[in-house]
């Protein structure tokens, strides 16, 4: 609907490798993707797990324990969706990991070596 697609590929050695893809955007294909329809999926895989969350809430609050685990795969399911077309969107160059760690990792260089002060 909006040209982004995620899926695992297991290679022969057994190992999991995640592919996150988004299409090229040309001119023909902008006439396909309406602006209305990318907000619509946008807000739908958004709001979503918002609602499972206030779901889990209210299993929790209410004591219904049984309902509770349905409520945590949904929020987990759909959490791993949004996650996925995150990444596709964003662009799955680097891992969101390790570009926190790298940020965290250079701030706290910055502040022990004295960068940031100024004389």
């Amino acid at each position: 609907m909006v040209g982004l697609r995620w899926w695992n590929h297991i290679d022969e050695d057994g190992k999991s490798h995640w592919v996150f893809e988004s299409r090229k955007a040309s001119p023909q294909e902008n006439k396909t993707v309406s602006e209305a329809e990318s907000r619509i999926f946008w807000l739908g895989l958004i709001a979503c797990p918002v609602l499972w969350v206030i779901f889990a809430f209210s299993a929790l609050f209410s004591f219904r324990v049984k309902w509770l685990a349905v409520v945590i795969m949904g929020v987990v399911l759909q959490g791993a969706n949004l996650y996925g077309y995150i990444r596709c969107k964003v662009g799955s160059r680097k891992n969101f990991t390790s570009m926190a760690t790298s940020y965290l990792g250079k701030q706290f260089l910055r502040q022990n070596t004295g960068e940031d002060q100024t004389s």
